[in-house]
């Protein structure tokens, strides 16, 4: 069992998180709502960031009353930038929404090592207030997503079919939930919570890395695009005007020679 859950811990080291297939793109321009279900879920199972700061929120939770409260916050901050934020068109660089979220993974396991109160001598802030922020990124992440695939699929998405992806995401988050909370609690213990939680915090690093490496590559990428046609340009005029000042010199050199004779 502690293997099985190392496993998915370690999921994120061999991975691109949010990975969407090329047939799924294909498969989005005329997928049924029930189609639209199964991406979600989909989506949600297969995005490992989503799933290590599940794993974080529910780690010590001990009882189904605690964890119904702290889901039910993520949930509805996820619903709310997910349905909104899709609708509305409202976009966000993925790479910085995805390594917000891989901060969220990292805050999470530090919170769960007690690294407030060890490193900074104070208690951590209000736990399911952090969760509902959090979530409200993370639906942010999902929403970027949904979008880029929408347009990739040439698609424009209704209303029905973002609620029934957002569905899908809450079928995907209920079985991560029913696979993870159980495995937690047979296997907690001292040594297995403290190496397990700083596994979260490592994984988050890597993927906070992997993804400002992947925005400030397509972004220097996309700046030299820009520059280019510009840089040809000035370098073709400078080349005119070099040209021209040659020609001025060459012209006003022969008629100062005739005029001198």
């Amino acid at each position: 069992m502690k293997k099985l859950l190392s496993l998915l811990l370690c999921i994120p080291l061999i991975g691109r998180p949010h990975g969407v297939s090329e047939s799924t793109v294909s498969a989005m321009a005329d997928a049924s709502l029930i189609d639209f279900i199964y991406f979600g879920a989909e989506h949600m199972v297969t995005g490992y960031d989503h799933i290590l700061f599940l794993i974080g929120v529910v780690f010590f939770l001990s009882n189904y009353f605690d964890i119904f409260k702290f889901i039910t916050a993520f949930t509805i901050a996820h619903c709310i930038t997910l349905i909104f934020a899709t609708f509305y068109g409202i976009t966000v660089n993925a790479y910085l929404i995805d390594a917000v979220i891989a901060f969220s993974v990292i805050y999470k396991g530090f919170e769960n090592l007690d690294g407030f109160k060890k490193c900074c001598s104070i208690g951590p802030p209000n736990l399911i207030l952090m969760v509902f922020i959090f979530g409200l990124i993370h639906g942010f992440g999902l929403s970027t997503k949904l979008q880029e695939v929408a347009i990739a699929s040439d698609i424009h998405l209704s209303l029905f079919q973002i609620l029934s992806f957002n569905v899908g995401v809450e079928f995907g988050q209920i079985a991560v939930l029913i696979i993870v909370f159980p495995l937690l609690s047979m296997i907690r213990g001292k040594s297995f919570d403290r190496i397990s939680n700083w596994i979260l915090v490592v994984a988050g690093m890597i993927l906070l890395v992997y993804q400002l490496n992947g925005y400030f590559t397509n972004h220097t990428h996309h700046h030299q695009n820009q520059l280019e046609p510009q840089e040809l340009q000035n370098e073709q005029h400078i080349k005119l005007d070099t040209n021209g000042y040659d020609y001025k010199y060459e012209h006003n050199h022969e008629h100062n020679h005739l005029h001198s004779h």
